[in-house]
């Protein structure tokens, strides 16, 4: 009966490939994350960057996903780089409303409406999208505001407003580097991103307790996503990006992976498939 773990295995990996880690402890991290996602329904795409070696856990990384929300980590950083150059004030008022609110209430509560406010400020998603390709950021595609995007029918293959696992992560990484923001810029939005309070059974879900996030969900039906920044506990910092297309119990998928990510990066993961030492809390009651 030795036989069914390795066909296990493979058909981990035949359904979900990955991306070949360079280090043996991180092929394991992949294999896990293999196998924890050839038992889920579904379409999902994971990528885990670690931001000081630069060693990337991929699967499915490179397929594009509808983004939903997590396009307002885009959208800031391009307000946010305007106000850097002086073009734009987070005191601006836009819509009746002070643009730093605005923003707030964009990352934190995943306000949509002001998520469209401060886009249409901008000129646009054309306008953010010349942004993004401006400083060689690929993979990443804006085409529509989120009132066009949630009015639009619904098809979670469309490449429009999509990204890959593996672009995300790099956005992420160039933000969190300063490469794209100046210092108070990049902590300001990493500081929204940090009290975030939508989706806390995803990434934050199975994490222990204490555990330092930054990030953005994103949800529509049928599609569950969550991208950010998780801080391991000697300091490192690994920016992460699931998503999660059709099938059940998303959320708790994106628990899964996260947890395993954690616990790879963190080197508790020593060959595939062993468990990680400690418990794995359960998910709260869903949030979006």
């Amino acid at each position: 009966m030795r036989f069914i773990p390795i066909l296990l295995w493979l058909l981990a990996f035949t359904a979900y490939p990955a991306d070949a880690a360079s280090s043996p402890q991180l092929q394991s991290l992949e294999q896990q994350l293999g196998l924890i996602l050839s038992g889920k329904q579904g379409d999902h795409g994971v990528a885990a960057l670690d931001l000081n070696s630069k060693e990337l856990v991929g699967v499915a990384a490179d397929r594009p996903f509808p983004m939903a929300s997590t396009v307002k980590i885009a959208i800031a950083a391009n307000y946010l780089a305007e106000v850097d150059l002086g073009r734009r004030s987070m005191d601006d008022v836009i819509g009746g409303r002070r643009a730093g609110d605005l923003m707030d209430a964009m990352i934190v509560r995943s306000d949509n409406h002001a998520t469209d406010l401060l886009l249409m400020n901008l000129g646009g998603p054309r306008a953010v999208q010349i942004w993004l390709e401006q400083r060689n950021i690929q993979g990443l595609r804006i085409d529509r505001t989120i009132a066009q995007l949630l009015a639009a029918r619904r098809d979670l293959y469309d490449v429009r407003d999509s990204s890959t696992p593996r672009a995300m992560v790099e956005l992420l990484a160039r933000l969190d580097s300063g490469d794209l923001l100046r210092p108070w810029a990049r902590q300001h939005l990493l500081s929204l991103m940090g009290r975030c309070i939508t989706g806390k059974n995803r990434i934050r879900g199975m994490l222990p307790a204490g555990t330092m996030v930054e990030n953005k969900t994103g949800t529509l039906n049928g599609l569950t996503t969550d991208v950010g920044i998780i801080t391991l506990p000697d300091g490192r910092r690994v920016a992460v990006a699931f998503f999660a297309r059709h099938g059940v119990d998303r959320p708790r998928t994106i628990a899964e992976t996260a947890r395993a990510v954690y616990d790879g990066f963190s080197g508790w993961l020593r060959k595939p498939f062993q468990s990680a030492p400690g418990p794995m809390t359960a998910a709260p009651a869903a949030s979006y």
